[in-house]
């Protein structure tokens, strides 16, 4: 009698309150509640990740883009005599009279001196502008990934395609380009165009 007495107490509740155990539909609803949290935590990080490479590749191409633009045109404002035409690292033709001045390229001389300049091409072999100076060989490479041919044109204060040399032409430089293969970006392609007004200093 004892004996059953004592098994009686182990099962009487502590100082009055029940002790309960997890049944298995809690347990596992606990279980389904915490993989939630941890997939929503999971796919905000991915989305995260992903908006930063978006924005990543957006930046570079931004920033790239206004250092090309700031460097031709304060060269463009620098020149004193400015030449559209069709050229390479090695060779250059400018564009005759009485036809329009569109090309690949562009030749700045700050003087008169037509041996002295600054020389933008398009690459066509790497889709690269690309920028040389008559006092050395060395090639620099200014944007990449350019899809369009024509990068220059002179203009007059219309936006009309002028053919010949007068003065106070605008300099019109557009650059399309597409995106890096690195970059996970919304956008395919991207297009940058800047018009620079140019007198002739005396």
């Amino acid at each position: 009698m004892k004996f059953i007495s004592h098994i009686h107490s182990l099962q009487t509740p502590v100082c009055g309150k029940a002790i309960r155990a997890f049944a298995l539909p809690e347990l596992m609803t606990a279980m389904a509640i915490f993989s939630l949290v941890i997939a929503g935590t999971v796919s905000s990080q991915i989305f995260g990740l992903r908006i930063y490479r978006i924005s990543e590749a957006k930046l570079t191409v931004a920033s790239d883009g206004r250092r090309v633009l700031n460097t031709v045109r304060n060269e463009i404002w620098s020149g004193k005599l400015l030449y559209v035409g069709n050229g390479d690292d090695s060779s250059f033709k400018l564009r005759a009279d009485n036809t329009p001045h569109i090309g690949n390229a562009l030749r700045i001389c700050a003087t008169t001196d037509t041996n002295s300049y600054v020389h933008y091409f398009l690459d066509a072999s790497d889709s690269c502008l690309k920028r040389t100076v008559s006092s050395n060989s060395q090639v620099q490479v200014i944007a990449r990934n350019i899809t369009n041919e024509l990068v220059f044109q002179a203009e007059d204060f219309q936006g009309n395609v002028v053919a010949n040399y007068q003065n106070n032409r605008v300099i019109k430089m557009t650059l399309q380009m597409h995106k890096p293969e690195w970059a996970n970006a919304l956008s395919e392609y991207y297009q940058l165009q800047t018009r620079v007004a140019w007198r002739a200093t005396e």
